[in-house]
């Protein structure tokens, strides 16, 4: 199976991020998992990732409902960001979410490649990395 170098994952729960982490571990699917609580961290990160001081991850699982800054507002953020970075990124949602107001949203956002709900399944992370 595919392996790659960091997954982003951005989301405020916990026990979703623990359980994330677990599945991405337990089948060795990425080098590194960097988890940020928010967009602002998330956002932060990637900036400095820009600087040269930390590596671009390869793909962002990205919650919509997070404090300080949710998943819709990182995503107008990190537009501005795209041409700076090292590489593509493949950006996917990762919510709770089964509002049909969310998945409307999301399919407008070009930088978007899929919408899952959560729990993320096993199935789901090796198509992930297969369409890589």
């Amino acid at each position: 199976m595919k392996r790659i170098n960091r997954i982003l994952l951005v989301d405020d729960d916990e026990p979703t991020n623990f359980l994330n982490k677990h599945i991405i571990n337990k089948y060795e699917l990425a080098e590194e998992i960097v988890v940020k609580h928010n967009g602002a961290q998330a956002l932060e990160y990637l900036t400095t990732a820009v600087d040269g001081k930390y590596p671009t991850p390869d793909i962002i699982l990205l919650d919509i409902n997070m404090p300080v800054m949710d998943g819709y507002g990182f995503m107008q953020q990190y537009e501005s960001l795209i041409p700076n970075l090292a590489k593509k990124i493949t950006v996917y949602i990762l919510s709770s979410s089964v509002d049909l107001v969310d998945f409307d949203k999301t399919k407008k956002i070009n930088q978007v490649t899929d919408y899952i709900v959560k729990p993320i399944r096993d199935n789901q992370l090796t198509r992930i990395l297969a369409e890589l």
